[in-house]
């Protein structure tokens, strides 16, 4: 997340140990979905995926797993890949803050001798765990981190979600062209959320707002009291605050408005843009915005992910979750193999960044390759293909709008280039 919201979504020392560990560091220990033989493991295609399932992302499993589980499903209905069903399992990272349980869902993922690795969502996570994947020669396609750090990170490290440069500068035009004279931020300090910041607020000064408080100030993400801080942005007088956290989100809204601070007037990021209806006094947000990188998923595809989960509410990266899975199975596809070496090396070229004909399902782009095309897999995210820091070369942002419910409502879509190193 982008930068935000996304995911991940750690205490062990050998991979026997891992999956025992996981449960007593707060994992679920994972779950599987898929033939668990032998030989199948073997041979088959794994991807095997790192979610929040607990923790202050936790709001990102139940997307996440659905468009991960969707994506499994309608491979293993089209044939599989390479001629056997592919296989998955999923692995809580919780948060930023366990850093242990990061180190430790890494592991466990690894566990699996992978294909690819889907995720973590979270820039903090993948700063944690990027190398232990990535060293051992497997690709780590993350669904939401953004920090502008990640660009060029890595050989083996993708991204289907742009960069904080993109969501930042389209956060960054929606507050100026608002008609916002002093802004306020209130940030926490964590990768995702000062590179975000950053880019707003080079965005936003340009545009001629000024940033009245939280250039320079941050908050400890493990922060529960925010009384000092709110009375600081209070006396900064600002026309309108930009919240970029987490689940901390709910206390800095309640308290801005327990100490009298315009919470109608109120912007957010990717990593706190949810349903708040259950969690605060209706009416609280109305007419606050935020944004949310990647297509806004149409109603057949909303149906489809429920499919998989029920009931599901947010569907924050379920798009950018199917199609980093997608897409990595067409990579093994394209190369003949399913080793990670191979999923690495192809992930550009079935993403389109050669040209090629446009494909919008697996088992058209699988057809098109076995008669020896090229493809560009048109992603339900709604991102283009991979450019050479492994960025979508162009994306999608949403801006919502809140209700009266507390519920954000999508508003409209804007476009953006993603620019290379």
């Amino acid at each position: 997340m982008t930068s935000n919201k996304t995911i991940m979504m750690t205490c062990t020392a050998a991979v026997a140990a891992a999956v025992m560990v996981l449960a007593g560091c707060g994992s679920s220990g994972g779950s599987s979905t898929g033939s668990t033989d032998s030989k199948s493991e073997s041979q088959a295609f794994y991807a095997a995926a790192m979610f929040p399932q607990t923790g202050s992302l936790a709001y990102l499993g139940p997307p996440e797993e659905a468009g991960f589980k969707l994506a499994i499903a309608d491979i293993n209905e089209a044939g599989g890949v390479n001629g056997a069903d592919a296989q998955s399992s999923i692995a809580d990272t919780s948060d930023g803050d366990h850093a242990d349980q990061n180190s430790a869902a890494a592991q466990s993922a690894l566990s699996k001798n992978p294909s690819v690795v889907i995720g973590p969502p979270s820039s903090s996570v993948v700063k944690n765990s990027y190398k232990q994947v990535t060293s051992a020669g497997v690709p780590m396609i993350s669904q939401g981190a953004t920090s502008t750090a990640f660009s060029g990170l890595d050989k083996n490290f993708f991204r289907v979600i742009p960069p904080d440069t993109v969501q930042g500068a389209v956060l960054g035009q929606v507050i100026a062209q608002d008609g916002v004279k002093n802004l306020a931020i209130a940030v926490f300090n964590d990768e995702y959320g000062t590179s975000l910041r950053d880019v707003v607020v080079k965005t936003v000064e340009s545009a001629g707002v000024n940033v009245v408080y939280g250039e320079k100030d941050t908050f400890d993400p493990a922060e529960t009291n925010f009384s000092s801080i709110v009375t600081a942005i209070k006396a900064s007088n600002p026309d309108a605050v930009l919240v970029i956290a987490f689940d901390q989100s709910k206390s800095i809204f309640k308290e801005l408005a327990s100490q009298g601070v315009d919470t109608h007037k109120l912007y957010m990021t990717d990593g706190n843009t949810a349903d708040y209806s259950k969690d605060l006094d209706a009416g609280l947000l109305e007419g606050s915005k935020g944004t949310i990188p990647g297509a806004h998923p149409g109603e057949d595809f909303q149906a489809r992910l429920k499919t998989q989960v029920k009931d599901l509410k947010d569907y924050t990266y379920a798009a950018e979750t199917y199609d980093a899975v997608i897409l990595s199975a067409l990579a093994a596809t394209k190369g003949g193999d399913n080793k990670p070496a191979t999923v690495s090396a192809n992930l550009m070229a079935v993403s389109g960044a050669n040209g090629g004909e446009e494909c919008s399902t697996y088992k058209d782009c699988v057809a098109a390759l076995k008669s020896g095309k090229d493809i560009k897999y048109k992603a339900q995210s709604g991102i283009g293909s991979f450019n050479d820091d492994h960025d979508p070369a162009t994306a999608s942002i949403g801006v919502y709008k809140f209700d009266g419910s507390n519920k954000p409502n999508f508003d409209h879509a804007q476009e953006g280039a993603v620019p290379t190193k």
